[in-house]
């Protein structure tokens, strides 16, 4: 099954190598060598992967359609009913994976960057799919849309957000930031500053984050990266660097409840209080002010939440 993503890759080096000569030519610090070197070097291992996950999620995908409750034609108004299924579908799976430590594990990958450029859109996960992201379209075949349809519906939704990683696009006329989401809104997402922690989950359109209470406007200039930040440029430990950190965790010899909280609790949950999730950051800054930065949230090091929105 063709990728619309894989036909795609030329227009997103094209981008990228565009947005970083006018950066060069301005004088912007959006790109460092070696950073968006180890981001290609994760999108890269992502296609790769996804040869083979992405046959696997079909099959799933095919198995379940077996079983449709519905007969839904090929039309345009299929498709349409599809893209909003497919981007709610998206909002839940990010926001599940900013909440849940054993999905944040693949999804941290994504925010591991200090810096917010186009080579950061393909700093991307490599077990996201091998570890069950894709349990969260699994409804979509079951009320009848083809496998093919939703597929091709959540590649349309990933090239449309390869754009919205950039610094060179302010904000846009107000319609569209009310609907869609624009690159003001994915900086908040990509931010580690307290006040933007888990914001703007959004695929395509921003209304769920407004629906759901995740908004957050743009207003100070973001912090890129993660609360504790993990300083390497080597792929394997980017990939796979919290999965090692969980793995510490669930082998401790703690209560079987513990050990379930570091499993799926949220980003930054400890059984001793001793690390801070996003919600006890909140709580802190509330408390004390600050800056909004996770540093002055809190008065125990920044390590104390393994992650960042």
């Amino acid at each position: 099954m063709p990728d619309l993503i894989h036909f795609a890759i030329p227009a997103f080096v094209l981008l990228l190598v565009a947005e970083a000569v006018f950066s060069a030519l301005d004088r912007r610090e959006w790109f460092a060598p070696k950073d968006t070197a180890a981001s290609l070097s994760m999108g890269v291992g992502n296609v790769l992967i996804n040869l083979f996950a992405k046959g696997m999620i079909f099959g799933v995908f095919m198995f379940v359609y077996r079983f449709r409750l519905f007969e839904l034609p090929v039309t345009g108004w299929t498709w349409a009913a599809l893209f909003f299924a497919e981007d709610f579908s998206y909002y839940w799976f990010h926001r599940v994976s900013h909440g849940c430590r054993f999905f944040w594990a693949s999804h941290v990958v994504h925010h591991s960057s200090t810096k917010y450029n186009l080579g950061t859109a393909l700093r991307q996960t490599w077990t996201g799919n091998l570890t069950g992201s894709f349990v969260f379209w699994t409804w979509l075949p079951l009320v009848g849309f083809h496998p093919m349809m939703v597929m091709t519906m959540q590649s349309v939704s990933l090239i449309y957000q390869f754009w919205i990683h950039t610094e060179a696009v302010g904000k846009l006329p107000r319609p569209i930031e009310l609907v869609f989401n624009t690159p003001s809104h994915h900086r908040v997402h990509h931010a580690s500053d307290v006040k933007y922690l888990d914001r703007n989950h959004a695929g395509i359109l921003i209304i769920w984050d407004r629906l759901f209470g995740t908004f957050q406007e743009e207003e100070e200039h973001p912090t890129y990266g993660l609360t504790k930040n993990i300083h390497t440029y080597n792929p394997f430990r980017i990939a796979f660097h919290e999965w090692a950190d969980l793995w510490r965790d669930v082998r401790r010899p703690l209560p079987l409840r513990a050990r379930l909280g570091y499993l799926f609790g949220p980003p930054g949950w400890s059984h001793d209080g001793s690390r801070k999730t996003t919600r006890q950051l909140r709580a802190e800054a509330a408390r004390f002010g600050g800056d909004g930065s996770a540093e002055a949230a809190t008065p125990v090091p920044a390590a104390s939440r393994v992650s960042m929105p």
